[in-house]
């Protein structure tokens, strides 16, 4: 494993199981116990782990959102098929509205060589598009988060008051049948507010972690979700409460 592969294995594992040694690290990704320490220093001053004696625990408590840097680090591939099922469903000429997050990142970069007009809610998702000669791009300003780099406050709530859009692509924290759509940060959720009520579709894409999860902050209820794109399984107990509420789900293409 390169140096990426092993931090994305380290924090996939303490996900997992919460704590591991330095020894069960070294003989699972094949290195030394030196590399592994090396390894568990930068990730600790990433947030994603809490070094301890003779190994690290995971420092993600499951009532706080994970660093930006950490859900980066995850599910890459995933994130791909999701991203390339939702810019499927979008037509060439929509104005579209593009929430935050590592998903909605590669959702930027899959519009690659498409023609829409999009207003994204980070400057993350605003630098993979910027890029693009088919995108022309609008920004709804506001104050910055750090490392996540989502526009918060007053400005970008106002600015979607002015707009409207054929489609927002929103991401979330949890999607639960019941309580909707949620995210842990209050700010993105005023701000995500805005964007349902400007938006004419909402299409909700959520990781299968994402799947029956419930956050602190409610964005929506599932009435105002046209459809869910999602890699958790068809017959999964969580979609199935889903598709019991009327809510339609659309699976990525295999590979």
């Amino acid at each position: 494993m390169n140096v990426m592969e092993r931090h994305k294995f380290v924090v996939g594992l303490l996900m997992q199981q919460n704590r591991a040694t330095v020894a069960e690290l070294a003989q699972a990704t094949g290195t030394s116990e030196m590399t592994i320490r090396r390894d568990l220093e930068v990730l600790e001053s990433r947030g994603a782990l809490r070094r301890v004696r003779g190994g690290a625990v995971s420092s993600l408590p499951g009532g706080v959102e994970p660093p930006y840097a950490v859900r980066a680090m995850s599910g890459a591939q995933a994130k791909e098929r999701l991203a390339r099922a939702v810019v499927d469903l979008l037509t060439d000429g929509e104005t579209v509205a593009l929430d935050t997050g590592t998903t909605a990142v590669a959702v930027a970069k899959a519009m690659a060589g498409r023609q829409f007009t999009v207003t994204p809610l980070s400057l993350h998702a605003a630098f993979a598009l910027s890029a693009q000669s088919g995108i022309r791009l609008v920004m709804p300003g506001g104050q910055v988060r750090p490392e996540e780099l989502s526009f918060y406050g007053e400005a970008p709530v106002h600015a979607f008051k002015d707009l409207c859009f054929d489609t927002f692509v929103l991401g979330c924290c949890g999607v639960d049948p019941i309580q909707g759509a949620t995210a842990y940060n209050l700010d993105d959720v005023h701000v995500k507010r805005a964007a349902v009520a400007a938006a004419q579709r909402v299409i909700l894409v959520a990781t299968a972690d994402k799947i029956g999860r419930t956050a602190l902050g409610r964005i929506c209820s599932m009435e105002e979700i046209a459809l869910v794109v999602t890699d958790a399984p068809a017959d999964s107990p969580a979609v199935e409460a889903l598709r019991d509420r009327g809510v339609e789900v659309v699976h990525p293409a295999a590979g």
